[in-house]
């Protein structure tokens, strides 16, 4: 089978499409659970609301192209994301590990927008590059923001444990 520069953006469209519904299902979980840090529970719940606008971008997109996003890979990244988000609630540091995994969530991100960018390009399809722009820089702006709250988050967590006081989350 011979790709075409279309088939591959439409490709990388329903990939990052996916990946911004695993970030809402890791995100929406660790909200439900923070209970000690307002500040990264602010910073997730604003990025959450981004992240819903991400979302519509890239179904925009797709439905300019008459596609729709991947039900498989939706799906299954639904899925990881929820065991991801789970996956470090019995730890006695879920807030320190949850705050690593995010960093490193937002730069994946990152990395797909600027590969989406280039390919868009490479497709001839514009008409909706300004808002992926939009999205990298909300990914940006998030990646920046959750590498701030490492150190703090950090101070606050030695402080409840130290005190003898729940500091998981």
């Amino acid at each position: 089978m011979t790709l075409d520069a279309r088939t591959i953006y439409v490709t990388a469209l329903k990939n990052t499409h996916a990946v911004e519904m695993q970030a809402l299902q890791i995100m929406e979980r660790q909200v439900e659970r923070l209970e000690r840090y307002p500040e990264m529970e602010a910073a997730l719940r604003q990025h959450i609301q981004e992240t819903h606008g991400q979302r519509d971008r890239l179904e925009a997109a797709l439905g300019s192209l008459a596609e729709s996003p991947s039900t498989i890979k939706e799906g299954f990244l639904g899925f990881v994301g929820n065991m991801m988000a789970l996956g470090h609630t019995p730890a006695q540091d879920e807030i320190l590990k949850n705050t690593y995994a995010n960093h490193a969530f937002e730069n994946f991100e990152i990395a797909a927008y600027t590969s989406l960018l280039t390919i868009a390009e490479a497709a001839g399809q514009g008409a909706h590059v300004g808002g992926f722009q939009q999205s990298l820089r909300e990914e940006q702006a998030m990646a920046e923001r959750v590498a701030g709250l490492i150190q703090p988050t950090t101070q606050r967590y030695l402080q409840l444990s130290l005190a003898d006081e729940k500091a998981d989350r």
